[in-house]
């Protein structure tokens, strides 16, 4: 399953790389790659040092949670009931085999192609905000995830079904080596895929062609959450929060950072790092 998740995001990320790049823009980011590389290194280490953290401290992250024993699986079913029921009973059985594409190899494919193709921008600021942001859905993930316990709808009633995990078993091995099966309020699925639409939305200029193709995988992976049973509504609603938030924060974070006390407009920004990338 990991060779053919890299297969598949590597093919897409090549098929995307040869709709939205051009030729002199890939010339130039192979001449600047050592100025680009420097800019990016303290954000990059960052990251790095805080995924390497976290795989680290997973296992005890787990423990942690089992001796706080915060279950909330029966508030969440409480409030939105039968809705993932509901869902899998109204959607066409034949939709299965594209929501688990989706799912499996949809969102890494998202969280790959986007840093690349920022880093092919003459400006790095949305490469730079887009690792905080990473980073910060992430660390809220994991505070939630050690906090509370919750079982996704497939694991608590018995009117969900776990799809793709029944059609495709082999991809459970997969899942449960990143994460428990108590790891489902809030829906980073859904938090990491908005990530990446807004960050299509505010480069649009740059990339019109991106902004669609990311549209249409995003809504495909937040909608595939709750239609394989992994997720609740509110675990999506929770996701889109977290998403929308954590660009607002990585936005202020790399403002401060760079020495930038204006936090510009999208649109202004939009201008500026368009006007870099077509010098």
């Amino acid at each position: 399953m990991l060779l053919l998740t890299s297969l598949a995001v590597l093919a897409g990320l090549t098929m995307t790389c040869c709709l939205c790049l051009e030729r002199r823009q890939v010339r130039r980011t192979v001449d600047e790659y050592d100025r680009r590389l420097r800019s990016i290194a303290p954000y990059l280490g960052v990251a790095a040092l805080f995924f390497l953290a976290k795989r680290g401290t997973h296992e005890q992250s787990v423990k942690l949670s089992k001796a706080i024993d915060w279950d909330i699986t029966a508030e969440l079913y409480a409030v939105e009931g039968e809705f993932v029921a509901h869902l899998q009973d109204i959607v066409p059985e034949a939709t299965l085999e594209f929501f688990s594409v989706m799912y499996m190899f949809g969102f890494p494919f998202l969280l790959v192609t986007a840093p690349i193709l920022y880093f092919a921008l003459s400006s790095q600021r949305h490469l730079k905000e887009l690792l905080i942001a990473y980073v910060f859905n992430y660390l809220i993930g994991a505070i939630c995830y050690t906090l509370f316990i919750a079982y996704g709808p497939r694991n608590h009633l018995s009117t969900v079904d776990g799809l793709m995990y029944s059609f495709y078993p082999q991809t459970q091995d997969m899942t449960a080596a990143v994460s428990a099966n108590t790891d489902v309020f809030p829906s980073l699925h859904t938090s990491l895929a908005v990530v990446v639409l807004l960050f299509a939305w505010r480069s649009r200029r740059e990339y019109p062609r991106w902004l669609p193709i990311s549209s249409f995988v995003a809504a495909s992976v937040v909608f595939s959450t709750m239609y394989l049973g992994i997720h609740w509504l509110l675990d999506v609603v929770a996701g889109i929060v977290l998403g929308v938030g954590s660009v607002y924060a990585a936005e202020r974070i790399v403002a401060r950072a760079e020495g930038d006390d204006r936090v510009t407009a999208p649109g202004e920004r939009d201008e500026g790092i368009a006007s870099d990338a077509s010098d």
